[in-house]
């Protein structure tokens, strides 16, 4: 039986936005290295997926601008955010699956939550330009909390906002840090693998792994989790 929406017992979908809805992480590692570069630090994918890619900008500020003033660190990054949402203008696309997995959670009245560390007009324009911004019930900002991922603390408000519970719901991530956080807060995570690789998403944590939300396996194993 079809629950009436916000009747699923606990349940709840919260997913990453940047690598999991969409993969923009090719735009991202290109605004890094604009504003990182000519500072000495050039990045590569595979040094982007260990150093930057989940990251809090506050803590990717400390680390590769240790001489710089805090709010120095701050403008340079907001710098970086500009020169990704001028990038990413008009190339939003989601990932296969994604529309057909959020109708279905919809219609088994599962609540759905955006959990990430990238600033809230980031997370804005990205679930606006993918149309899917009325879709979720929360938009959780790493940086507006005390502690953003790899701590738990953003998915553990993600679901305070739902009332669900961690067991009974499941997280999307692309990042270690990502997966991370969610794991730490006791939701069985599903890796997407836009830009790391099943083993390196499992040795993060993840229970799972995917290629998108319209993989076979992903799909079962929602059916018996979701119970849809």
């Amino acid at each position: 039986m079809i629950k009436a929406k916000g009747q699923a017992m606990g349940r709840a979908l919260l997913f990453d936005i940047d690598g999991t809805l969409a993969n923009t992480d090719p735009l991202h590692l290109k605004a890094f290295n604009h504003v990182l570069g000519p500072r000495g630090h050039v990045f590569d994918h595979a040094r982007f997926s260990r150093e930057l890619q989940g990251f809090a900008n506050a803590s990717i500020g400390e680390r590769f601008l240790p001489d710089e003033t805090v709010a120095r660190r701050a403008a340079i990054l907001d710098e970086k955010e500009e020169v990704f949402r001028t990038l990413v203008a008009g190339q939003i696309e989601p990932l296969p699956g994604l529309m057909a997995l959020l109708d279905r959670a919809d219609g088994a009245g599962i609540p759905m939550v955006a959990v990430t560390n990238a600033p809230r007009l980031n997370a804005e324009l990205l679930l606006s330009g993918l149309g899917i911004t009325h879709r979720f019930k929360a938009i959780v900002i790493g940086d507006e909390l005390p502690h953003g991922k790899p701590h738990p603390l953003p998915y553990q408000e993600g679901l305070r906002f739902v009332g669900g519970s961690a067991a009974a719901s499941i997280a999307f991530e692309d990042s270690r840090t990502g997966v991370q956080s969610a794991t730490a807060a006791g939701i069985p995570t599903i890796g997407i693998r836009t830009s790391l690789g099943h083993t390196d998403l499992v040795g993060a944590g993840a229970a799972t792994s995917a290629s998108a939300f319209d993989d076979p396996e992903l799909l079962a194993h929602l059916a018996v989790a979701m119970a849809w």
